[in-house]
Formats: C-alpha cells, structure tokens, sequence
C-alpha cells in the first residue's frame, strides 16, 4: 500500500501563486508514476501532471502553462502553480500508480487531499 500524504494548499488571491507538496512516506518514488489531480465543487476529478521516475513530465493542455510538477527526492514531488484563478479552486490530490504513467485514468493510489482556494 502507499501512502500518500499532500501538504501546501490554503487560500490565495487571485494572481496569486502555492506549491503543493506530496511526499511518499517509507515508500520510494523512483518505482512509480506520480500526479496531481483535482476536482472542484460538482465537478468530477480531472488530471493535472503527471511525471515519471525518469523525470520525464506530461500535463493537461490546459494546465501547462501555469502548472508546474517537479521532484525533489524519491519519494517527495511538488506542484507549483502560478497565476492562479478563482477556477483554480478545488481539492487537489496526490496520486500513484506502478506503470504506464501516460493512462490518467488508471492511477489507484490517492492522498486524503489539500484544499486549494482562490479568491
């Protein structure tokens, strides 16, 4: 099982900029895909970034150039997000899975959650 655990949300003007985190406690990263998802108030879930243990990093078109995923060890990977948007608000999630990074819809591992608003 991983465990998944998000940290970084809060409110923020709109313009405004947050880094969230998500770290991967006893459990390396470098064997799995990482993403970032989000769902907003009666909306369903939707994808974010996703990137790989090669670094490699694949985003949703409409995210791309506000959003920003990286890693800083094995087993803590960020969102930066910038420019952000009352759009923006929602519940943001830290997600994992083993293999094909690329199938968005097939990530199994979630955290609880950070909620994320703009204003």
């Amino acid at each position: 099982h991983v465990q998944l655990v998000e940290s970084g949300g809060g409110s923020v003007q709109a313009g405004g900029s947050l880094r969230l985190s998500c770290a991967t406690p006893g459990y390396r990263y470098d064997t799995y895909c990482m993403g970032w998802f989000r769902q907003a108030p009666g909306k369903a879930r939707e994808g974010i970034a996703v990137i790989d243990s090669d670094g490699d990093t694949a985003y949703a078109e409409s995210m791309k150039d506000r959003f920003t995923i990286s890693q800083h060890s094995a087993n803590t990977v960020y969102l930066q997000m910038d420019s952000l948007e009352p759009e923006d608000t929602g519940m943001y999630f830290c997600a994992a899975k083993a293999t094909d990074c690329s199938q968005w819809n097939a990530y199994n591992y979630f955290g609880q959650g950070t909620q994320v608003t703009v204003s």
